[in-house]
């Protein structure tokens, strides 16, 4: 009989096996910390024939990518180079108990100052798809914008086919002028901002601008008969954006990082915030001398002026390696160029049916969770304004005023103290009232005739709602200037988009439409041109939470609030103490 010491050892060896496996596993399910770092500086760019110089993160147009798990913690540091004052967003991601890291500035912390850095952390909860980080100060994320790519959980498969490749695509806008000083200017004068010199698809406007952007063209190669999935992020400032691609269809599967019941289009609409997964099946033969554009041009409703261009990257088929003597021989023809058809720029009946398709997948697995009854109604509009400007200015407006936007006739006035920082030491006095309107104060047709007075307030007002209020959000666009889409992005929340119409709403008979099965689940949300949106969320996240229109103009112009939930009475329901790092004003 042997010797019981190999018995021992090998029975602790499989103990501490065993333990290593449960702890690894452990480690999984609960996710782990990913560290970045950004360096914010200056990086010298040439597109359209001119260079400038444009702020970027590690040097990087567009900016690197974050790449997590469901479940995962994320720390990435920011350090500031450059001489302007930098606050970071990470657009979509809940920041469940983690407000300190959402970034818009003077809302949920004061902008990092030059030569200064701060750790923004954050962890991924019951989130998964693409997402995106952009600056949130001024114009700066013109240039500072990267993708967030959220894996499923390990093990975890997609609820479609899986991908034989995934791709980000990214959208932007471009203008050959410095934007910080044209926005400055702009807020000077009254006027509305010149548009953009061009649009961008990961950087690149591509080659249908002038001589020198055809070299700056995004090229996609593919395989034929595969699966790639696109990840579509529109980061652009101002424009809502058409997407399509020559001769091919697309299959919508996600939405602002969550699943979606798949549906099939030529051309997919995206607004500035929102992100869109889609499934792009290759043709199943080769195309040697064929470039298919995939491009991306505006939805414009506005009665202003819009960057009315096209950008254009290229989806090309990969050669067969045994066919190369044909390949080389392709590259003697003259290649064709296949463009996409794209619908009219200010094509509002296919936005809303585009809109209407996307649905929640409402399964067992990934639940609808939309509230079923209401704590709190709310009826704001949106949309332009005048303000009258001082003496001392010569503003374009009549009797001297210039353009404003506004929620419920309040254009938001930016405080000189972060809104969550007051909040949460109680020291609100001077910074913010708790008087938001929660209705217009006055009641006019909203889509029709004007009223006579279109001079709006302003104030730095917010919404307090106590903890877990489920909440009922109305949205309706006004026809003062003009009617025009407006996309409204939440901060600390996804919401479900219940219904939507066009005209004024109505509360006696509209709500009976409203879909609470599988309705959208969304951060950012278009508000039809000359219509309204209704939405719905629980606020089950304590903290500061701004809301805005994600047009950069109209930002800039006040089309923007905040909301203050409260704590729960539970400790997992409270907003923990800002970190020691935290910006100082």
């Amino acid at each position: 009989m042997g010797s019981p010491f190999p018995r021992a050892v090998l029975f602790v060896l499989i103990s501490v096996l065993l333990i290593s496996a449960e702890f690894v596993f452990a480690k999984h399910a609960a996710g782990i910390t990913r560290h970045y770092k950004f360096d914010i500086k200056l990086q010298n760019v040439t597109r359209l024939c001119q260079t400038k110089s444009i702020v970027t993160v590690n040097g990087q147009f567009p900016g690197p990518r974050i790449i997590a798990r469901e479940g995962d913690t994320v720390l990435v540091k920011v350090v500031n180079h450059v001489q302007n004052n930098v606050t970071l967003h990470w657009h979509g991601v809940r920041q469940l108990r983690s407000g300190w890291a959402d970034g818009p500035a003077y809302v949920t912390q004061c902008p990092i100052q030059t030569g200064q850095a701060y750790v923004y952390k954050f962890t991924i909860t019951g989130q998964r798809g693409t997402l995106f980080w952009h600056a949130h100060i001024s114009w700066l994320r013109v240039t500072l914008y990267g993708p967030i790519i959220i894996l499923p959980k390990r093990h975890v498969s997609y609820p479609f086919p899986q991908p034989y490749k995934e791709v980000p695509i990214i959208f932007g806008e471009w203008w050959k002028t410095d934007t910080e000083t044209l926005i400055s200017q702009a807020l000077q004068t009254g006027g509305a901002p010149n548009v953009s010199d061009a649009f961008t698809i990961n950087g690149l406007p591509g080659p249908l601008y002038n001589k020198c952007s055809a070299k700056d063209t995004f090229q996609l190669k593919v395989k034929p008969g595969k699966t790639y999935l696109l990840r579509l992020i529109n980061a652009a400032l101002n424009d809502e954006l058409f997407f399509s691609i020559a001769n091919h269809t697309l299959t919508v599967v996600e939405a602002d990082a969550v699943y979606v019941k798949p549906f099939r289009t030529t051309t997919v609409l995206i607004t500035p915030g929102q992100t869109t997964n889609v499934l792009l099946r290759t043709k199943r033969h080769h195309f040697p001398n064929t470039t298919f554009l995939m491009a991306a041009r505006p939805y414009a409703t506005g009665p202003g002026a819009f960057d009315n261009s096209t950008s254009a990257a290229t989806l090309q088929y990969q050669h067969r390696r045994h066919l190369s003597s044909t390949a080389s021989s392709a590259k003697n023809l003259k290649r064709l160029l296949l463009k996409p058809k794209f619908p009219f720029f200010n094509n509002t009946k296919f936005a809303t049916i585009f809109s209407k398709k996307i649905h929640s997948l409402a399964n067992s697995k990934f639940p609808a969770n939309v509230p079923k009854r209401v704590d709190r109604r709310f009826f704001f509009t949106v949309g332009l304004g005048l303000t009258p400007c001082a003496k001392t200015q010569n503003c374009p407006g009549p009797n001297n005023t210039k353009l404003a936007a506004s929620i419920n006739n309040v254009s938001f006035v930016q405080p000189n103290t972060a809104l969550l920082q007051a909040h949460f030491f109680n020291k609100s006095k001077g910074v913010y009232t708790t008087d938001f309107p929660v209705n217009p104060l006055v009641k006019f047709n909203y889509t029709g005739t004007p009223p006579s007075n279109i001079v709006v307030t302003s104030g730095t007002k917010v919404v307090v709602l106590p903890f877990n209020s489920r909440v009922e959000l109305v949205m309706q666009d006004t026809s003062i200037i003009g009617a025009e889409s407006h996309p409204l992005h939440l901060h600390g929340f996804n919401f479900f988009v219940v219904g939507q119409g066009f005209g004024n709403f109505d509360p006696n008979k509209d709500p009976a439409k409203f879909n609470l099965v599988d309705p959208a689940e969304r951060n950012t949300v278009g508000v039809p041109s000359g219509g309204w949106v209704a939405i719905r969320f629980l606020a089950d996240n304590p903290g500061a939470w701004f809301m805005h229109c994600h047009l950069e103009i109209h930002t800039s112009w006040g089309l923007k609030m905040a909301w203050i939930v409260m704590d729960g009475k539970r400790p997992n329901q409270k907003l923990p103490p800002p970190p020691s790092d935290l910006p100082k004003c």
